[in-house]
């Protein structure tokens, strides 16, 4: 058991003595388990200064109360000021130990300090942070360095942030892993992670191969090709944008068929070509006005483009694509070994 903040039993010298008031509860812990109670003394209405550490040893633990809320919730009273604050009620674990110094930042260590909170799972998708200036004060740092810690996180898509009476700062949903160790489909992978993967057809059209697709697929120049324009998404949630070329001659009458499910699986079963092998290259692009729209992000939004030639078991090229991937929902992970075989 963690240790607890301990009730403010009594009046700091020379202050008068505040009111009763009764105690507010909030549970920390990882996501979907039972947090271990932090119990604090605040006022029911959540004014600020309503939560202070007592710098006496603290009492045995306590269970938490039946109504005991979790990261998100728990009380609503500003941090604790100064250095006098151990715990905060809305954030899991002690205070980081900052470091002041050359080579070093403030503000990233705070960014590294919450996305380790996020990426153990002791602050859920979903959760809010405390405010700025509440979490500034009880870090004993400016609103300026703190601002520049969350920008940061943001920019990574761990947090998302909103303006507005209801508004604040949450940590965002988990990224989609998309493993480029094993050549799957886009709707294969998310199965993997027990997400429900969709399409939405922006073009579908016989065109003619330009001097990139002809050399990739391995075809004439201006050699009829099929081009599927996908959006793809994840819950629902825009992803990626792909834009696949498939050779005219080898699967005729593509377009013909349902493109809003896995082309993989549709040259599978109806032409016998199921890709066995990819070549695959990363570069890191922006959005540009028409990425933006369709992916629902800023232009100038970061995405990470994936450039891809499939290849049937024979060594038949049978997909030329580029893939535009949200950098803020998406994170690419490639497996390695000394042998290829042991990956």
């Amino acid at each position: 058991m963690e240790p607890v903040l301990p009730d403010l039993a009594r009046a700091e010298p020379g202050r008068a003595e505040r009111p009763a008031a009764r105690p507010v509860t909030a549970a920390i812990g990882p996501a979907g388990t039972a947090g271990t109670a932090l119990v604090a003394t605040g006022q029911a209405d959540g004014a600020a200064g309503g939560l202070v550490a007592q710098p006496a040893i603290p009492p045995a633990p306590r269970a938490p109360s039946p109504g005991g809320s979790g990261v998100p919730g728990g009380s609503r009273g500003a941090s604790p000021r100064g250095s006098s604050g151990i715990w905060h009620p809305r954030l899991p674990g002690r205070r980081p130990r900052l470091v002041r110094g050359p080579g070093v930042t403030v503000h990233g260590q705070i960014e590294d300090w919450l996305a380790d909170a996020i990426a153990a799972g002791r602050l859920a998708p979903g959760d809010r942070l405390p405010t700025e200036q509440d979490l500034a004060d009880w870090l004993g740092v400016s609103r300026m360095t703190l601002r520049q810690a969350l920008a940061e996180l943001a920019q990574r898509g761990l947090v998302t942030r909103t303006v507005g009476r209801s508004g604040g700062t949450f940590v965002a949903e988990p990224k989609v892993e998309q493993d480029l160790t094993v050549l799957a489909g886009f709707s294969e992978q998310l199965r993997r992670h027990g997400l429900v993967a969709g399409a939405r057809v922006l073009a579908a059209a016989e065109i003619r191969a330009s001097a990139a697709a002809a050399a990739a697929l391995e075809i004439g120049l201006g050699a009829p090709v099929y081009e599927v324009r996908r959006l793809r998404l994840a819950g629902g949630q825009p992803i990626l944008i792909e834009h696949s070329l498939f050779p005219a001659q080898l699967c005729p009458g593509l377009l013909s068929n349902r493109l809003d499910g896995s082309l993989y699986d549709l040259l599978d079963e109806k032409y016998g070509q199921r890709p066995y092998r990819a070549k695959e290259s990363l570069e890191p692009v922006c959005a540009g006005v028409r990425e933006a729209e369709a992916l629902g992000v800023a232009e100038g939004s970061p995405l990470m483009l994936v450039e891809r030639t499939a290849y049937a078991r024979s060594g038949q090229p049978l997909e030329f694509a580029r893939d535009l991937f949200r950098g803020d929902r998406t994170r690419v992970v490639v497996w390695t070994s000394e042998l290829a075989g042991e990956i």
